[in-house]
């Protein structure tokens, strides 16, 4: 009986472990420039759901949510919401490990698939408006 309890708890510690993951977002030419935290609350200050925040700002350059910034606007080929980039930013956690290329461009090679991602690509424009309003729909 201890066994199972004990196997159970481990199976749950481990599906957790990957859902609590913290995850950033990394953009540029060799993806060196921090655009902000993609799963912390909307009161981090790093977080992209932070509307009074370096990253959750639409109005700060390095925001994906400012439509006229290198990350923000579709038409640069750094942005995450320019269909045809070949070169968006990346998704990693604190120990670097890729997971995947945060972009609605659906023919982007190893592009980010999880929920939360295609949720964002899916009504990015509409979260750009209030991102903590839409911070609250999808995280609770």
């Amino acid at each position: 009986m201890k066994k199972i309890i004990l196997l159970m708890f481990l199976g749950l510690l481990m599906s957790t472990n990957i859902v609590a993951q913290t995850l950033h977002l990394y953009g540029g030419k060799n993806h060196d420039e921090y655009l902000g935290c993609l799963n912390c609350d909307k009161y981090n200050s790093n977080s992209i759901w932070n509307a009074y925040g370096t990253y959750g700002s639409k109005y700060n350059s390095n925001s994906i949510w400012n439509a006229y910034g290198t990350y923000g606007s579709k038409y640069n080929s750094y942005c995450p919401w320019n269909s045809y980039s070949n070169d968006p930013p990346v998704v990693v956690d604190k120990e670097g490990n890729f997971y995947g290329y945060f972009s609605v461009n659906k023919y982007q090679s190893k592009r980010a698939d999880f929920d939360l991602a295609l949720t964002i690509y899916e009504y990015h424009e509409l979260i750009r408006d209030d991102v903590g309003k839409w911070y609250d729909k999808i995280f609770k």
